[in-house]
């Protein structure tokens, strides 16, 4: 069976930008490499777990330009494409647009169809369905243009982010806001910054759950994994930022240290399992995906996002749940791969 798999990067010399001189001196203890992982060489090491697990796999950046697909398509016809594209011409909501193009053409692909993708990139909208299927979300408001005064009935502290990104593009440590002033500045830097809406939420004090399901009719839900806020400075806020997911030189990168399995009870665990697998099939995932939750002190399950197509490097996040459920990282990518295959032999 010949598996493509499809990314799209549009920078050329992207891989440079990962080689850079690290700085001598830090003003704080790393716990993680210093090295930002290399997107370019995870795809290589995905398609080589690939091949091992029985599979003809090879690559295909589109490079902004739908046309290498199509060309690739006519020429080497693969079976399937593990469909590994989350942004195209620097847009996050054009992440459905490829997925829709598969759609048309009939062709088996893996992860989330356009309608989760869209769903889940609008996170006002996602709110709302999940509390339609009686599933808590932290109290919010969306507002879609600046304004005097920020009228809201919410309780402080409350979190501001773009309403439309997802990658936590847009959450930083200012992010986290106590009052009318610091809300109105945030809002106005995000409504500046990202031409979208914005969605303020309470913020959630406590810890913070990604809670992991693979499968498509018969989903099930992954050791669950919880990242430890334990080692955060006082003038960082316990909150999983960009800088916590992408940059190796940030101290909160640092400080933001996955623990998994997470210690729960086992009330917690359930009640946690039940309602990701309530969320996978309410936002129309499939086959892979992770739910992010926070559990207040008074032990309250919130879900922040639903993240359908998560990252699936080695090791990290959702990969690191399948490694507690004896999953090797080729049998995860095979299951995939599986899933969408007989997905389209059941059409």
């Amino acid at each position: 069976m010949k598996v493509a798999l499809v990314y799209n990067e549009a920078y050329s010399n992207l891989t440079d930008h990962y080689r850079k001189e690290l700085p001598k001196e830090l003003s704080f203890e790393p716990y993680f490499d210093l090295t930002e992982s290399d997107p370019i060489a995870d795809y290589e090491n995905m398609a080589n777990a690939i091949r091992k697990a029985g599979f003809e796999c090879y690559i295909i950046n589109l490079l902004d330009n739908i046309n290498i697909f199509l060309e690739d398509l006519r020429k080497n016809k693969p079976d399937v494409v593990f469909n590994l594209v989350e942004i195209f011409n620097d847009s996050v909501k054009q992440e459905m647009s490829f997925a829709g193009l598969l759609e048309l053409l009939n062709i088996p692909y893996t992860g989330a169809p356009p309608m989760a993708l869209s769903t889940c990139q609008n996170k006002f909208l996602t709110k709302k369905i999940l509390s339609a299927k009686g599933i808590t979300t932290p109290a919010s408001r969306l507002i879609d243009k600046q304004e005097k005064v920020y009228r809201h009935e919410l309780t402080y502290p409350l979190i501001v982010k773009p309403a439309f990104e997802d990658a936590s593009a847009g959450i930083e440590n200012n992010s986290v806001v106590f009052n009318h002033k610091a809300l109105k500045k945030r809002i106005e830097y995000v409504l500046s910054e990202y031409k979208e809406p914005v969605l303020i939420e309470e913020y959630i004090d406590g810890r913070e759950l990604n809670v992991s399901v693979i499968g498509d009719t018969k989903p099930k839900v992954l050791p669950i994994c919880e990242i430890d806020f334990s080692k955060m400075p006082k003038h960082l806020h316990n909150i999983v930022s960009y800088q916590a997911k992408w940059e190796p030189l940030h101290e909160s990168y640092h400080k933001t240290i996955p623990q998994c399995p997470a210690r729960l009870t086992k009330k917690v665990r359930e009640q946690a399992e039940v309602i990701a697998l309530k969320c996978f099939r309410a936002s129309g995932c499939r086959d892979y995906a992770r739910i992010d939750m926070r559990l207040s002190k008074d032990n309250k399950l919130y879900v922040l996002e639903v993240n359908p197509n998560p990252v699936l490097t080695e090791d990290v996040g959702f990969m690191r749940s399948a490694k507690n459920a004896g999953y090797s990282y080729g049998r995860s990518l095979k299951t995939i791969i599986e899933l969408a295959v007989r997905r389209n032999n059941l059409k």
